[in-house]
């Protein structure tokens, strides 16, 4: 595990730095490399421009730690309005949505399992009327068994509602065993919380191997794998895999970030694959952002250095 993982992963936490941050100018600057914006529109006209360059889209409203009912029906009815731009754009064909749970209510002390499956409910069937999909973001380990029961309610109406699976997680192996069924849309990543020892991998090279016995499970099931990483050698193993199985390309696809690696998404999709990208939108990126630094410390530098020079 990069001996800065831990560090960033705590800056997420922190209200002071929180603060600090989104209150610079350059900082905004520098989060448009990996938030399309903050409204509706921005998130639209990023996606058309990714869809024109033959990239496919998973967009998610940046929102998490709802914390009343009104809250969760706001962030509802931002997914329905999305859904219905796309269709009004002609984008919903090659842009799907992305869902946290815990953003239409999962976690609220009273009830929030019933709200979060009857929103969740209400964002997929819009979905399906425009003609796309909707995976459910995986979060923390507290929050795994929850989605995966919603997802199975959801499915029994709605079979193509995407799973996320972490690789680092000790039971992962296990739930890809259980959704590699036919028709089944599964994005695998690596996990990008500060998970304790006793639930989850934190070494990188052990990490790397877990990440790829789970892709073997999806790569050998009758399943739709969606492989989530920015890393080349796994994705060269993602393809030797799927040539393995007698895969070709359109039963599997790729994932990767809005902003990382821009040049490797488009060879990918320009060699015939289905490149999805990752694009988040919204007033709260701060979260988002520092688990993406964590996921890649590299990326700190790269920030640092703009806060630096536009001092």
């Amino acid at each position: 595990m990069p001996l800065l993982r831990r560090p960033l992963l705590a800056l997420a936490r922190s209200e002071r730095v929180r603060h600090t941050l989104t209150t610079l100018p350059v900082a905004t600057s520098m989060v448009r490399q990996y938030v399309a914006g903050e409204t509706t529109d921005d998130a639209v006209a990023a996606t058309r421009s990714l869809v024109d360059d033959g990239l496919a889209v998973t967009i998610d409203h940046l929102g998490e730690d709802t914390v009343e009912p009104e809250q969760a029906e706001r962030t509802t009815r931002v997914y329905l309005d999305l859904l219905d731009a796309l269709a009004a754009h002609g984008l919903a064909r090659r842009a799907e949505v992305s869902l946290k749970l815990s953003a239409v209510g999962r976690t609220l002390p009273r009830d929030g399992y019933a709200l979060a499956l009857e929103n969740a409910h209400r964002v997929v069937e819009a979905a399906r009327a425009v003609g796309t999909t909707v995976t459910l973001d995986m979060e923390d380990h507290t929050g795994v068994d929850d989605t995966l029961a919603i997802l199975r309610e959801l499915r029994r109406d709605h079979p193509s509602t995407g799973a996320v699976l972490q690789a680092y997680l000790h039971r992962t192996e296990g739930d890809a065993r259980d959704l590699a069924y036919e028709g089944s849309r599964v994005r695998l990543c690596k996990g990008a919380y500060d998970e304790p020892a006793s639930v989850a991998m934190r070494d990188a090279d052990e990490i790397d191997r877990a990440f790829v016995r789970s892709l073997r499970i999806l790569m050998a099931g009758q399943g739709y794998p969606m492989v989530a990483t920015h890393d080349p050698r796994l994705i060269r193993i993602a393809s030797s895999l799927a040539s393995r199985h007698g895969r070709h390309q359109g039963t599997y696809e790729f994932q990767m970030l809005h902003g990382i690696r821009p040049v490797e998404q488009r060879r990918l999709a320009e060699d015939g694959e289905t490149m999805r990208v990752y694009l988040p939108y919204g007033t709260d990126w701060y979260a988002y952002l520092t688990r993406r630094l964590a996921e890649r410390p590299a990326n700190l530098s790269l920030f640092l250095t703009s806060l630096v020079s536009q001092d």
